[in-house]
């Protein structure tokens, strides 16, 4: 199926890895003009070199700014112009005590996960409705819905994610623009992976049992019984940002292994 992608602009950010990098190749791949994110400008160019090694005839480029700040949203927005579609893919994870999480804790995550794409949004939408078409993603997760036990306050940002981007969708009504929540569940992204290779390490377990004992004990809804790969998160992302997806507007997308135990 053709996704009418080409040429299309779109941006997204904390793209250097993981959903994030998957959604920026599939894009590409699509014919989509592509901006890659990150802070880091050394992990930046290794991303946009390897896309393109990939994709040689995909047009992709990188803006580094740190979106955890007003100053380094404002920073991409000059750099990266006028855009068809955004993705808000930005996201932090810490397992922590409740007790534990600190006023500044629950703050930055707050203004990464939540905040970023607030600001990035807030520009971009009015250009899109002018123009009457555009597309705004924010990657939330299974956690919006099922906060976790063991990191309430990265629970609380993806509820948040889902209220933004469905109040948004509200402010579209009769025009051609879109925002979609996409909900993944245990993705294995390189932060992911190497946080199980920690817990089986501490454990004197191998990565497989790790990984076993994970879907066991902490998530036993999950139908899927594995983590899930990044690319498959992707192909979701990338559907919803085409025009193909014209008649889905306001949703919360499940890519989460059918951990959610619900009929909707």
């Amino acid at each position: 199926m053709d996704l009418l992608l080409k040429t299309k602009r779109a941006l997204v950010t904390g793209s250097t890895s993981g959903i994030g990098f998957a959604t920026a190749r599939e894009l590409a791949a699509e014919g989509a003009h592509v901006i890659l994110n990150g802070r880091d400008p050394a992990r930046l160019a290794s991303a946009v070199a390897r896309l393109q090694a990939e994709l040689p005839a995909a047009v992709v480029r990188g803006v580094a700014a740190d979106l955890s700040t007003a100053a380094g949203c404002q920073q991409l927005l000059a750099a990266a112009g006028e855009l068809d579609i955004l993705v808000n893919n930005l996201g932090i994870f810490e397992p922590k005590p409740f007790e534990s999480i600190g006023d500044d804790d629950w703050m930055h995550f707050f203004e990464v996960n939540v905040m970023s794409g607030v600001r990035l949004s807030r520009h971009h939408l009015p250009l899109m409705k002018a123009r009457n078409w555009g597309r705004i993603v924010f990657i939330s997760s299974e956690s919006g819905i099922c906060p976790p036990a063991e990191m309430v306050h990265y629970g609380m940002s993806k509820s948040a994610q889902l209220s933004v981007s469905r109040g948004m969708a509200e402010t579209c009504s009769g025009t051609g623009v879109t925002v979609n929540s996409v909900l993944p569940g245990p993705t294995k992204t390189e932060g992911v992976g190497e946080f199980f290779a920690t817990l089986a390490r501490d454990a004197g377990q191998t990565l497989e049992q790790a990984e076993r004992d994970f879907f066991k004990f902490a998530r036993p809804t999950s139908i899927l019984q594995r983590f899930i790969e990044p690319a498959e998160v992707a192909a979701m992302v990338t559907y919803i940002c085409s025009p193909r997806s014209a008649a889905t507007n306001g949703a919360a997308l499940h890519v989460e292994g059918g951990v959610v135990r619900s009929i909707v």
